[in-house]
């Protein structure tokens, strides 16, 4: 069941009419958040419940032990545990092999199983290996990084063990940001379980206002440019396209990924405001970004913040020298690729990552030697190059994570670099200059917001319109969907991860 979709519009209507009959009665409405996110999942395929009951219950029962203290312990004092450290460890390591053990039986088997058979096939010792052909669980990614935060929060003492099993099921299975995120902590949203809702205006305004922007980005302007741009090219329907046809199609992706991605966290977050639950911004204007450490701060920033927290800081981050930071950073990148897909081309995806990543660490103290010495001005107009540049690296990044395999990347790649006319970007009669105006065309409303957000630094600048400007902007966005909205139930792009 998709947002984009009239199944989900006639769910969300008769949930939510049931959710404002039981206003402030906060454990009925906890029992209609679950048994709806639970119909929401199990509508695409109801045997793949048993795996969000089985995590909820090992994470629910070891939290609940990892929190045990002594009949002695002081509240306001250091904390006493009843298990010994080497007995919460054992629970924490219960909770993080059953998740991820899970997740890599039904993600990665076969991945690696083809590795094996690759290797042993490459040494002169060829085994046939019988795939399992097993079905990824929709956004099994997400709500496993999302369960295993709480345990390991429990564990390090930053989070109490929540004593309710219906808060924690719903926790872990709210079906807002079920399946794409965003990745939502037990610190932030556990709480807001636990404690009757208030609807107010300003939710109720802010919860439909992104949830029609969610939509919008995701069915005219992402569904659009992957049908007419992106997909010609890397399905294989245009045999051998010039390089301006596929530098086109590579900015179509870059712009079709953020509003297919960023377009379902925002209907995730309204969906939430309409509800009375508050998550935290997932994205904050990614392609305005100077260089890669601030580009991971602002795009898909859950989980950014999860493999800062929970793998790069526990691997040493950089507290044991420049060696061991770059190693971290590239190892937190590929398991970062790895997490998107069980495919090379993601685990070389997070190898370029991470490389943009150490490079620029490297480089960053003659990065602000030369800043320093610039005057207001001129660093205004660096950082404006900046931008542009590294949004060249940020579209490169994009043709490895998009490609099927390294040889498409390769051939793609070949034809850019190849010679051909830059002419034909400007001709509307070539399919390189039909597919550039295409894709001003609808990626025009997204900049123009996205600028007007960015010199003001405010992202809820929309608000701030005078309320006949607002109104005319919500009616535009409304009609564009109903003119130019592409096929519905079209899934989002990261529900294959």
């Amino acid at each position: 069941m998709v947002f984009n979709s009239s199944v989900f519009a006639a769910f969300f209507l008769a949930f939510y009419v049931a959710y404002l009959l039981l206003l402030r009665r906060r454990r009925p409405q906890n029992v209609l958040i679950l048994a709806g996110s639970y119909f929401f999942y199990g509508w695409w395929d109801w045997r793949f419940l048993s795996l969000i009951v089985v995590s909820t219950l090992i994470d629910f029962m070891c939290g609940r032990l990892l929190d045990r203290r002594t009949p002695d312990d002081a509240p306001d004092g250091p904390r006493s545990y009843r298990y010994s450290p080497r007995a919460r460890r054992a629970l924490l390591w219960t909770s993080v092999l059953a998740n991820l053990g899970i997740l890599g039986f039904f993600k990665y088997c076969d991945f690696f199983a083809v590795g094996l058979s690759d290797l042993l096939q490459t040494i002169g010792m060829p085994l046939d290996i019988r795939l399992l052909n097993v079905i990824l669980p929709v956004g099994i990614s997400f709500y496993t990084f999302q369960t295993l935060s709480y345990t390991i929060d429990v564990y390090r003492g930053r989070l109490p063990a929540t004593p309710s099993l219906l808060d924690f099921a719903c926790f872990v299975a709210f079906f807002p940001q079920l399946v794409a995120g965003p990745i939502v902590r037990a610190a932030e949203l556990l709480p807001q379980m636990a404690r009757p809702r208030h609807l107010d205006r300003e939710h109720v305004y802010e919860g439909a206002y992104l949830l029609l922007w969610g939509l919008f980005k995701k069915v005219v302007i992402a569904d659009n440019l992957g049908a007419r741009l992106v997909d010609p090219i890397f399905d294989g329907a245009i045999a051998d396209p010039l390089g301006g046809t596929v530098l086109v199609a590579i900015y179509a992706f870059a712009i079709q990924i953020y509003c297919d991605f960023s377009g379902y966290s925002d209907m995730a977050r309204g969906l939430a405001k309409l509800m009375g639950f508050d998550f935290q911004l997932n994205f904050n204007l990614p392609y305005f970004a100077a260089n890669p450490s601030e580009f991971w701060r602002r795009w898909h920033i859950s989980l950014s913040n999860w493999l800062r927290d929970y793998l790069y800081i526990p691997l040493g981050g950089n507290r044991r020298g420049p060696r061991r930071t770059y190693i971290n950073l590239l190892l937190t990148m590929v398991l970062g690729g790895l997490w998107h897909g069980a495919a090379w081309t993601f685990v070389m995806w997070g190898i370029y990552q991470g490389a943009l990543l150490g490079v620029h660490r490297a480089a960053m103290p003659w990065i602000d030697a030369v800043t320093a010495r610039l005057s207001d001005r001129n660093r205004r107009v660096a950082r404006i190059v900046a931008i542009l540049l590294f949004f060249q690296f940020v579209c490169l990044g994009w043709l490895i994570f998009r490609a099927d395999s390294a040889a498409q990347i390769g051939r793609l790649a070949d034809a850019i670099l190849s010679p051909w006319p830059w002419w034909i970007l400007c001709g509307a009669n070539t399919l390189a200059g039909t597919g550039l105006w295409t894709l001003v065309a609808y990626a025009a409303p997204l900049m123009l917001i996205q600028w007007a957000q960015y010199v003001t630094n405010d992202l809820n600048v929309v608000f701030r319109l005078p309320a006949p400007v607002r109104g005319g902007l919500y009616a535009g966005l409304f009609y564009a969907l109903i003119l130019f909205g592409a096929d519905v139930d079209k899934p989002f792009i990261y529900f294959q991860f």
